[in-house]
């Protein structure tokens, strides 16, 4: 038997049926281990020694390799053919040896750039080694990663309360997108003119004629200033004769495109069809993994993550013959084109996206996709074939013409392009991130001194525009042309921004967040060099440099550490006051726009003799008055924030009441009709609006879609239980009984069909339960004196220390994942003599169990648990006051009356009541 571990179990399935009965395929749900999220998983003063830990939802799969393993004959890796690939081969033959269930089987590493019959079959002949270098590279990136979250991390959550972490490689697009943000605020428009002249040839053809010149000058764009200069422009041609002066066409050529990479894929799906990066690539990820064709499962798609652009000569071969049959020899270039990579550091050596079979045209494979999977298909399948076909040719035309005025002469000129042979331009066209410009315009056929007449003159007055915030294409682009990031990191860079509230995407822009620019400013202030593009880029070039068997992976590391361990020292010793001084500097121009008094942009609007100045909170910076506490105004960073007004949006058609966008409490809502439009005690139907959309981009069409969640989808085929499609807390979901599986784009929540439903049911009930609600089970530190387990564990209320049902705060001084043993038991022991007895805060838990729920659900899902602001004293004291009388109550009830578990808990010992109710809290 013949072991053979892949990454994903629908391609361990397909996969199987491909190798027969002698091979069994297993799947190791991608990575199996990685560096626990605590201090010291990376010991740089150990040479980087990394300790490596077992994720507990792979324990499982990992035992169930280890089982096939006993007399079987080989291993083979089969993982993706990357560097992710190469490392989760390494982790599992490094289980593997760990678990001691290798004895005699042989051990071969195999990959393939598709899943098909033919490429699996193709690989297995060619078994090599694991590569070292690759491995060595995915260590140094992923240590690189580690050391920059848990080293700078810390000093900005102590430095810049209410940030979050700061990633290596995410902070560098952060800043591409703030820098954007800074240029546009800075930006001053400059007033110009154009003139343009919709003239007529003898024929009595018309076209347009933009005015370039005047008395022996030549004019460009910016440099008719005002409207007096235009006018007397204007007045000039208004009065001259027009006449041809010289035609001049020149033919061109345009090539077509090179294949997709990775990087051109999520552009142009981006454009094309407004998919997010991290769209594009699961949708690639299934095409890759196989569809369902004819009873067998096969990968439409050849491996989705790569930066090279070269395709396999059998791919060229079948490309030129579908070209020829489809439309004709003529688009078939007399030789194969061969393409070469314009970014930085690309590995030549991986072939580009492309079908794996071009005779599977588009009309045929989209009634066996779903609606997305059919547009990205054909995006690929033309690309692939425009690729292969031959050059457009074109006719470039430029007529420059006369316009005589008494003793003035002023020049005029047209351009445009014919297209004489479409070439592949008949299949497919590049998307643009900007418009079209007037090149592309068609010129009549004219001959030079031809006169020509005016039939219209325009004058417009224009200003200068900022340039455009980023796309997600023009992101991805410009963070390739860096050399930024790898094929596999762009859609998650971007996600991560978005996640953290750092970006958000409005009418398919990119907007730099109050809390993303702080955090960028906060970098390049203390920490330049390391959001610097170039030094992101060389530290990229030398991981390229690692895979490539150049350079030792620890001494990449030690070069960097070095500095940045310095850096970060020499922060800590900063009072977070004089960090705010530095920011509150580098960010006043947008935090303080000119008043339209034309007064002083820092005075306090409130008590007109504090100045306003930058101040940081548990969530986040804001603005606040130097008269504090006398003066208590404060506001966001941006003075022009978003307006939370109700709008309406129209009327339902089936009901005719009005469709609302509301602000409410929790963030904005649709809600159907007004309170007054339903019965007593019926409530208007209301809807979510999905994460990531802004609530001025929803329209009545969107807003009625919203509203008709849940869906029901159809019947299962197995239990006969409806499949339904709705919107939750946590996102897009389709569910079945009581199985819930995640949407990966909202839309799809509108359009999903019963077999995609199904599917993902499937995938989930195959991965198992997770662990989203629930208490965290924490980390044992070791064993107290006397109460037994120590652990550490993540509360409602922030981290905290538990033994023998003793709960103890972690104060700010400590870090959840460094604190050690004995700070552990001392502040425990310290929490006991105050009363903190066993068990404490029971009794509120079991009176209130659907809060304790929400909150672990809240924790579980990864939002912020930050504590409650603390009552003020006198508040305080009249609490305390009123628990007491309430206990002393509670003492003075007699034995026989009838009391809830809760209340005689509470009467057994009042003493203790107030003590419980803060261990439950922790």
């Amino acid at each position: 038997m013949n072991i053979v571990i892949v990454e994903s179990p629908a391609k361990a399935k397909t996969i199987n049926k491909y190798l027969g009965s002698s091979y069994e395929v297993l799947a190791s749900f991608g990575h199996v281990r990685d560096l626990p999220a605590k201090n010291g998983s990376v010991d740089p003063d150990a040479n980087f020694k990394m300790i490596w830990e077992v994720d507990p939802k792979a324990a499982g799969r990992l035992n169930d390799i280890a089982k096939s393993l006993k007399g079987a004959d080989r291993l083979i890796l089969a993982t993706d053919p990357d560097r992710e690939g190469e490392a989760i081969s390494w982790h599992v033959l490094e289980v593997m040896k760990e678990k001691r269930a290798l004895k005699d089987q042989k051990i071969e590493r195999v990959v393939f750039n598709a899943i098909t019959k033919q490429a699996v079959s193709e690989a297995m002949k060619h078994p090599r080694e694991i590569d070292g270098a690759l491995v060595d590279a995915y260590m140094a990136r992923r240590a690189l990663d580690y050391l920059v979250g848990f080293t700078l991390s810390p000093v900005l959550w102590r430095k810049l309360p209410g940030a979050r972490s700061a990633g290596r490689v995410q902070s560098v697009a952060l800043r591409l997108v703030c820098d954007r943000e800074l240029e546009i605020e800075k930006f001053v428009p400059r007033e110009y003119w154009s003139l343009i002249a919709t003239l007529l040839t003898p024929r009595g053809d018309a076209f347009e004629a933009r005015l370039v010149g005047a008395d022996g000058k030549k004019i460009q764009r910016l440099d008719i200033g005002t409207g007096a200069e235009a006018e007397d422009f204007k007045k000039a041609l208004e009065l001259a004769t027009y006449a041809v002066t010289a035609v001049d066409a020149k033919p061109a050529r345009r090539n077509p495109q090179a294949p997709f990479t990775t990087s051109t894929l999520q552009q142009e799906a981006s454009r094309k069809y407004g998919f997010a990066p991290a769209h594009t690539m699961r949708i690639a990820q299934r095409l890759y993994e196989g569809i369902d064709i004819g009873g067998e499962t096969t990968g439409l798609i050849t491996y989705m993550r790569t930066d090279g652009v070269q395709i396999a000569p059998e791919a060229i071969t079948q490309a030129r013959k579908v070209i020829g049959e489809d439309y004709g020899n003529a688009y078939v270039p007399d030789s194969p084109r061969q393409y070469q990579a314009k970014a930085k550091n690309a590995q030549e050596a991986h072939e580009a996206i492309r079908p794996t079979d071009l005779s599977r045209r588009p009309d045929s494979m989209s009634r066996k996709l779903d609606a997305d999977q059919a547009k990205l298909y054909e995006l690929i399948w033309k690309r692939t074939i425009a690729s292969q076909m031959e050059s457009a040719e074109l006719e470039r035309t430029t007529v420059d013409i006369t316009a005589k005025a008494g003793s003035r002469t002023l020049e005029l000129r047209a351009t445009g392009q014919v297209v004489k042979f479409d070439g592949f331009l008949a299949l497919y066209q590049e998307g643009r991130d900007d418009e079209e410009d007037e090149d592309s315009r068609r010129l009549p056929a004219m001959s030079p001194n031809d006169a020509l007449k005016r039939q219209s003159l325009s004058v417009t007055q224009h200003f200068t525009e900022p340039p455009p915030r980023f796309s997600e294409a023009s992101l991805v682009k410009r963070m390739e042309e860096l050399g930024i990031g790898r094929p596999s990191t762009y859609a998650s860079i971007l996600q991560v921004l978005k996640d953290r509230g750092y970006v958000k995407l409005e009418k398919k822009r990119l907007h730099g967040e109050d809390k993303g620019r702080v955090v960028v400013a906060f970098l390049e202030s203390f920490f330049a060099r390391y959001v610097e593009y170039d030094f992101t880029a060389s530290l990229e070039e030398q991981l390229d440099r690692i895979s490539n068997n150049e350079i030792s992976w620890q001494q990449v590391l030690k070069d960097f550490w070095t500095g940045f361990i310095g850096a970060v020292d020499d922060i800590k010793e900063l009072r977070v006051a004089q960090v705010l001084d530095v920011l509150d500097d580098m960010l006043g121009q947008h935090i303080y726009p000119p008043r339209a008094d034309g007064g002083d942009i820092r005075q306090c609007p409130n008590c007109g003799t504090g100045r306003l100045n930058l101040k940081a909170g548990k969530f986040g910076a804001f603005v606040g008055c130097s008269n504090y506490p006398e003066c208590r105004y404060t506001r966001q960073l941006a003075a022009d924030g978003e307006a939370t007004a109700d709008r309406s949006l129209g009327q339902d058609p089936d009901t005719g009441r009005d469709v609302w966008v509301k602000a409410g409490r929790f963030g904005p809502y649709i809600q159907l009709g007004e309170q007054k439009d339903y019965e007593e005690g019926e409530k208007p139907k209301r809807a979510g609006i999905p994460k990531g959309t802004s609530p001025s981009d929803v329209d009545l069409e969107l807003a009625l879609k919203l509203l008709s969640l849940p869906r029901e989808i159809g019947k299962h085929p197995e239990t006969g239980q409806p499949i339904t499609a709705g919107l939750g807390r946590f996102g897009p979901f389709v569910k079945h009984e009581k199985t819930y599986a995640s949407l990966e784009a909202g839309d799809e929540v509108f359009d999903i069909g019963l077999n995609r439903a199904v599917t993902l049911i499937a995938e989930k009930v195959a991965k198992g339960p997770s662990r989203r609600f629930g208490a965290d089970p924490g980390k044992a530190l070791g064993d107290h004196p006397t109460l037994g387990t120590v652990t550490v564990k993540s509360g409602r209320y922030g981290a905290y220390v538990t033994a023998g049902g003793v709960n103890a705060t972690i104060p700010a001084e400590f870090e959840k994942d460094t604190i050690t043993l004995p700070q552990a038991i001392a502040l425990i022991d310290e929490r006991a003599a105050k009363g903190g007895g066993k068990g404490g805060g029971k009794a509120k838990k079991a009176a209130k169990p659907a809060k304790a729920k929400k909150a672990s659900e809240k924790a579980a899902d990864g939002e912020d648990a930050a504590p409650k602001p603390k009552k003020p004293a006198a508040k305080k004291a009249s609490a305390k006051s009123k628990s007491e009388s309430t206990s002393k109550a509670r003492a003075a009830v007699p034995s026989t009356a009838k009391t809830s578990p809760t209340k005689a808990a509470a009467t057994k010992n009042p003493a203790n009541t107030p003590a419980k109710k803060s261990a439950g809290k922790t």
